[in-house]
């Protein structure tokens, strides 16, 4: 009988999905993914070499209408807030990177911009729609999360990235 249990127990907890194990989620840590230059497949960078930094890392496609209309955002916060210690990475999930490179040149991106062409990073955080944005704090623990661009959102990101900036490293 407490066999059959814990088969059963098992069995369940093989059910749960493993994306909720890893997702990122505001309160959490934040992934720790390998992405590559995307412009050359042999440099590698990880998210954890920008600790002690705010981190705004927005996931994007070159086939995402509202990505385009985020880079120019996206500019002026690096261009504003680089200096006070904000890095703005945007982490491209085209499988193509001749699409990725294609998309800069018509909105050039003034970031940092890195790939993930086989999608592992954006598992990680579990990004759920086009662009996915998510602030992480110098500790890198997950302080906000945002899913699409939308004009609006403008003014709360700045301000959320800028009380981040402006909170002591603990």
């Amino acid at each position: 009988m407490k066999q059959r249990i814990l088969v059963l127990l098992c069995a369940a907890l093989a059910l749960i999905p493993i994306k909720t194990i890893f997702s990122a989620e505001i309160g959490g840590a934040a992934p720790d993914c390998e992405l590559t230059s995307i412009s050359d497949d042999v440099q590698r960078a990880n998210l954890q070499q920008f600790r002690g930094k705010i981190l705004y890392v927005d996931f994007w496609a070159s086939w995402c209408p509202p990505c385009a209309k985020s880079v120019p955002f996206l500019n002026e916060l690096d261009r504003d807030l680089k200096d006070r210690g904000l890095q703005v990475i945007g982490v491209n999930l085209d499988q193509a990177s001749e699409d990725a490179k294609a998309f800069l040149a018509k909105y050039p991106a003034n970031f940092t911009v890195l790939a993930d062409a086989n999608g592992n990073c954006a598992k990680e955080f579990d990004v759920k729609a086009m662009p996915s944005s998510y602030l992480i704090d110098r500790n890198g623990i997950v302080r906000h999360i945002n899913f699409g661009f939308r004009s609006e959102d403008v003014k709360e990101l700045r301000t959320l990235a800028e009380q981040l900036l402006a909170e002591k490293a603990k």
